[in-house]
């Protein structure tokens, strides 16, 4: 019990963090990502140990499930806006996961030439 609080204490004081960050600085980047990278860089300077958060990260990913149950419920709220918006949000989803691909392929083909 006491390695679940001590690892959601981890996580959410690099939440708290990242979204007073985000509000402080009145930047778009959301503080949840912010604090991801909080979390990241104490880890990767050692302040943090990566076995402290891993209980929590866990327990949030085998319920994740659940978590997505509110943007689910919010998304609903704002359906109206979503069906006015179809075509802009279809072409950028496709528009988007193509250019990943090209990029990604080409990127893969140069590695590939290089290792021959």
């Amino acid at each position: 019990m006491i390695k679940y609080l001590y690892s959601f204490a981890w996580i959410f004081a690099s939440l708290f963090a990242g979204n007073g960050i985000q509000s402080w600085l009145n930047i778009s980047v959301p503080g949840s990502i912010i604090g991801m990278l909080i979390l990241f860089t104490a880890m990767v300077i050692g302040v943090c140990r990566p076995d402290w958060a891993a209980t929590g990260c866990q327990f949030f990913m085998r319920n994740m499930l659940i978590l997505f149950i509110p943007i689910s419920v919010g998304l609903m709220t704002h359906f109206d806006l979503l069906i006015n918006n179809a075509i802009p949000i279809i072409v950028s989803t496709a528009g988007g996961s193509l250019l990943v691909l090209v990029c990604l392929s080409l990127l893969i083909d140069r590695l590939d030439r290089g290792n021959k």
